[in-house]
């Protein structure tokens, strides 16, 4: 069933319902293998842990796919009870333990219910990405943590550029076939903006290698990561763009044994929700030291 929607339907840049579907495929395809990104993403979330000191009574792994942070967040002994949730009913089936099946942009949570919120790779494909902070604040506990990863705008720009030269080589247009996706610059104001404290962002550059364009193609397939722009072409892409998009792929960007990169930007957000043992920046004009002092005459 497709989820409804509070948005201007001129707002609405993803079929969520194409979302659902794409990750029941994935589910069914090879996620040993072609989840490698996720849990490689999902490792690098959890080094944000390792400078706090707390542990979490109960955490959400919002949008787990395979289970990957959960499984981190189990292994590291820091949570006691752990709540996996997902898109896609099959998705959850590969997993075990509590699950719900929740869509990020309806949270199904009661407020302050949760300790620890992490979601990886999933909030990219929210068509309100400042309202799905905003819920996930609502559902944790005062002094509680989110981190999330999101790709980022230089995700797949190697595959953006081949596909939109063949299609306007071929076609003499061009449609839309990669997301839109966050900008770094971007980051930190969502989470004040949703309420958070203490709001930190950073951004990785992961690239990856493939042997040639379509083993990308089939990656993305196996991630659930293929198109699902509302705006998208409902017809399969034409066999000639597809092997143009190709050629030029290898022509533009492949190394000395012929193997393709892959750029995946992720930006990584960690906010807490807020809580009077916190830091607070002190007031406006409160300082002592006068700055003629430091500079000098």
């Amino acid at each position: 069933m497709k989820s409804p929607s509070v948005l201007n339907p001129e707002h609405i840049l993803f079929d969520r319902h194409m979302v659902r579907l794409h990750r029941d495929r994935a589910a069914h395809i090879d996620w040993s293998r072609h989840g490698f990104l996720v849990n490689e993403v999902a490792s690098r979330l959890m080094d944000r842990l390792l400078d706090i000191s707390e542990d979490f009574e109960v955490a959400l792994d919002l949008g787990s796919r395979g289970g990957e942070f959960g499984r981190h967040l189990v292994e590291s002994n820091r949570v006691s009870t752990l709540i996996s949730a997902d898109l896609s009913e099959e998705m959850l089936a590969t997993q075990s333990g509590l699950r719900v099946m929740a869509d990020e942009e309806f949270l199904p949570f009661a407020a302050a219910s949760f300790s620890l919120v992490g979601s990886v790779l999933g909030l990219h494909w929210t068509n309100d990405l400042p309202g799905a902070l905003v819920q996930i604040a609502k559902i944790l506990k005062p002094n509680g943590l989110f981190l999330g990863a999101l790709f980022g705008t230089g995700t797949l720009s190697e595959l953006r550029w081949c596909l939109n030269e063949a299609e306007s080589e071929i076609m003499g247009g061009v449609s839309p076939r990669v997301s839109p996706f966050t900008e770094v610059r971007d980051a930190g104001s969502l989470l004040q903006r949703a309420g958070f404290s203490l709001p930190v962002t950073d951004v990785d550059m992961i690239t990856l290698k493939y042997q040639d364009p379509f083993a990308l193609m089939r990656e993305l397939r196996g991630l659930g990561e293929t198109n699902a722009l509302m705006s998208r072409l409902k017809s399969f892409t034409g066999r000639r763009v597809i092997m143009r998009a190709a050629e030029l792929y290898i022509d533009r960007f492949s190394d000395p044994e012929g193997r393709v990169p892959a750029s995946f930007q992720v930006i990584y957000l960690a906010g807490w929700s807020p809580h009077e043992s916190q830091q607070k920046p002190m007031a406006r004009g409160s300082g002592k030291i006068n700055l003629k002092d430091i500079l000098g005459k």
